[in-house]
């Protein structure tokens, strides 16, 4: 519900709000620029009454003096006919420069107040303030939701680019936004006199002296009040005895007697007026400009919100394409069911629904959040294909499923199959498909195969989970998902080195040169892309139309393109690279993986993997010129062997880019795995944690698992755990 009103709001009112925004941002600066015009008032003891006999003498024909929050003094006066208005200098009463109202800023500011349109447009900017409202209290939400809760809301955000970027402007933007957007409804609510109203001049004297003449230095009344505190002073009439002052101040109105100078009558302000005025300054930043300009910056994040805003509402609707008419849900043998937040999901049910048909089966797709079991009257099985969104909340697809499943007396008879997407790196990894999978097997439900995952979108993942479900149906399923990839360039191998043979695990790793771009491609977006340690190389193999990822062991820097490579058994990818030679070329792109490295910080850096996961962590050694504290644990078979960077790793240490080495080998007496060294120096380990330090993961999933419970069992006892530690972005996995 929440993200619905977040969207749609988003969607139909970003004309107004981005019309609010940006005239409200250039107004912003007038105080500042007024505040940098305006005269100093030199004297801290400054009166009204000295004030207003300066400018008298130099202007006979003195109406008005008015004071802005900026502290710009303005009088306004008759020379004979003509009316004219100037700034003062009040240490002389003179003026310095002709008063005359911008006709750009009187636009800018009918605009902003009521889209030129009068009281309609007013009420129509009031719906535009009361959208922004709406927009940065639910984005506020949201954000707390994805990032786990409101403790997390200033922790690392994570994912997509644009979503990272709507995300860091919304919290930089929100409390100013929200100030912003309530202070207007106020104003407007006030303007139409929809709050309490309170008299704000007294009533007029019933008695004057009728004297007149006397010198405005020369009355109490006007001494007795600091310039510093005046608003407003209006002179009587000449020639009318029955006239009087009338001062407006910071604490009320009054008028007093031109020819004694005494007050004859005051009214203070009310709580409701000093309310008024608070509220004012804070929108406005008059009498506050530099605050001005810090809402000003704040309010600047709408457009950019909205840009990101459009572009992933935009990216969502493309990103899911568009499916085979399939069969009706009364008719389809497999039902094909999708929870997804951006769009990507649909894909792999495209993608899965046409390798289904094509070997015969029936096929109903739908979103999650239309599940209907009592209308699968021919299914034999339901493929659930579920995202998370956030802190493990249904995406938006699938908003009611877990109700309607909670709420069935039995389970449907169709067997169930849940696919779970997400990303390793955030802490609550597909814990939306986790809690279907828990609550079916409370219900019963009979599995037609073990729930499974695809991290980070990952084609080989799907395809393996595709192959588990031919199995489980009788029959061979091949599930080829390609997902968009950037444009290819090539890459020649410039040099390789090769371990493993002896433990029969055969590894090399690869070296290949930066390849040339022209200055067209670079134009046209596509040049080689720069790229760190860490980041992936993403590799198409002959034959196959799945890419394959490989971490990068080097960064733009080094000059060169590394990655490790172990030969699998019928590995496609892996025996074409293998087989490379000095001299040939393969295909290749870069695809960034920003959330896997080293944080820009001194704090300590502990770096675990084995086999080939060594790449990346071996590009963050080579990297780390200024020596802040990495600890390496590298699990290997054997060191005779493969111990992969066997050459580089004693001069990383001895320079300094190594504080620790620690290797773990298999295939020794010791026979010790990398989780056995971490808790061998556990001690260690906490100490660095608890000091701060980041842990980076590199390798097979079942390292990955044994190394998550040999950091829980070591930090357990110091009241810290893995989960924790993602979710404060110090504990990050690249697995496969």
């Amino acid at each position: 519900m929440l993200r619905s009103v977040h969207k749609y709001i988003g969607l139909f009112a970003t004309a107004l709000v981005l019309v609010l925004a940006i005239s409200g941002a250039a107004l912003s600066v007038l105080p500042a620029w007024e505040r940098l015009q305006a005269p100093a008032m030199t004297e801290a003891r400054l009166s009204v009454a000295e004030l207003a006999a300066r400018v008298s003498r130099n202007y006979p024909g003195i109406e008005q003096i008015r004071r802005a929050p900026s502290g710009r003094i303005t009088a306004y006066y008759l020379d004979g006919d003509i009316a004219g208005a100037v700034v003062i200098d009040p240490a002389t009463g003179k003026g310095i420069a002709d008063h005359a109202p911008s006709p750009a800023v009187q636009w800018l500011t009918s605009l902003h107040r009521s889209f030129l349109l009068g009281d309609g447009g007013r009420l129509t900017a009031a719906a535009g303030s009361l959208a922004m409202l709406m927009l940065s209290v639910s984005g506020l939400f949201l954000v707390a939701r994805r990032m786990g809760g409101w403790r997390r809301l200033l922790a690392r955000s994570r994912g997509p680019a644009a979503g990272r970027i709507h995300m860091e402007i919304g919290r930089l933007s929100a409390l100013g936004l929200i100030m912003a957007s309530a202070t207007s409804l106020y104003m407007v609510a006030s303007t139409f006199e929809l709050l309490p109203q309170e008299a704000t001049s007294p009533e007029f004297p019933a008695r004057v002296s009728g004297e007149t003449g006397l010198n405005p230095a020369d009355m109490p009344a006007l001494a007795a009040i600091p310039a510093s505190r005046l608003r407003e002073l209006t002179f009587p009439y000449p020639d009318d005895p029955a006239d009087v002052y009338t001062i407006s101040t910071e604490q009320g109105e009054g008028y007093i007697d031109q020819g004694t100078g005494s007050m004859l009558a005051w009214q203070p302000a009310g709580p409701w007026q000093r309310v008024f005025e608070f509220i004012y300054m804070l929108h406005t930043g008059q009498g506050l400009w530099w605050f001005g300009l810090i809402m000003g910056l704040m309010v600047l994040g709408a457009p950019l919100m909205a840009a990101t805003g459009v572009f992933m509402w935009w990216s969502a609707q493309r990103g899911r394409p568009k499916m085979r008419r399939g069969a009706a849900a009364g008719r389809a043998d497999t039902v094909i069911l999708v929870g997804s937040e951006g769009g990507s999901t649909w894909g792999f049910a495209a993608t899965l629904q046409e390798a289904l048909m094509a070997r015969g089966h029936a096929v109903h797709v739908a979103p999650m959040s239309r599940f209907a079991p009592e209308s699968y009257t021919s299914a034999r099985q339901i493929i659930l294909l579920a995202a998370t969104y956030g802190d493990g909340a249904p995406p938006s697809t699938a908003r009611g499923f877990m109700e309607r499943l909670m709420a069935l007396e039995a389970a449907p008879t169709a067997r169930l199959a849940v696919l779970g997407f997400g990303d390793r790196q955030f802490p609550a990894y597909c814990a939306f498909a986790l809690q279907v999978a828990e609550k079916a097997r409370e219900k019963g439900w009979e599995q037609l195969l073990p729930m499974d995952t695809v991290d980070r979108q990952s084609p080989q993942d799907f395809a393996r989970w595709g192959k588990a479900l031919g199995q489980a149906l009788g029959h061979d399923l091949e599930l080829v998902h390609t997902p968009a990839r950037p444009h290819v360039h090539r890459l020649t191998l410039i040099s390789r080195r090769e371990y493993g043979q002896e433990v029969q695990a055969p590894t090399a790793i690869l070296r290949f040169a930066l390849p040339r771009t022209s200055l067209l491609q670079r134009l046209r977006g596509r040049g080689w892309k720069r790229f760190e340690a860490g980041d992936l190389l993403g590799i198409l193999p002959r034959g196959s139309e799945i890419v394959r990822f490989y971490s990068l062991a080097s960064g733009t820097r080094d000059g060169f393109v590394e990655i490790c490579v172990r030969k699998h058994p019928h590995g496609l990818c892996s025996g074409q690279l293998m087989d490379l030679r000095i001299g040939d070329s393969i295909s290749a792109f870069i695809h960034r993986n920003p959330d896997f490295r080293p944080a820009r910080n001194r704090r300590p850096v502990i770096l675990i993997g084995a086999g080939t996961g060594i790449g990346p962590l071996a590009g963050f050694a080579r990297a780390n010129t200024a020596k802040r504290p990495m600890h390496l644990y590298f699990g290997i078979r054997h060191e005779a062997s493969d111990l992969i960077y066997g050459e580089e790793l004693p001069e990383w240490r001895k320079a300094g880019h190594l504080e620790t080495v620690n290797i773990a080998a298999s295939r020794t007496e010791e026979r010790a795995y990398v989780q056995d060294i971490l808790r061998r120096d556990a001690a260690r380990i906490a100490a660095l944690i608890e000091d701060g330090a980041q842990i980076l993961v590199c390798g097979g999933r079942d390292m990955a698992a044994g190394v998550a419970q040999a950091l829980h069992d070591v930090l357990a006892p110091r009241g810290l755990c893995p989960i924790r530690l993602k979710a404060q972005g110090r504990y990050a996995e690249d697995v496969y």
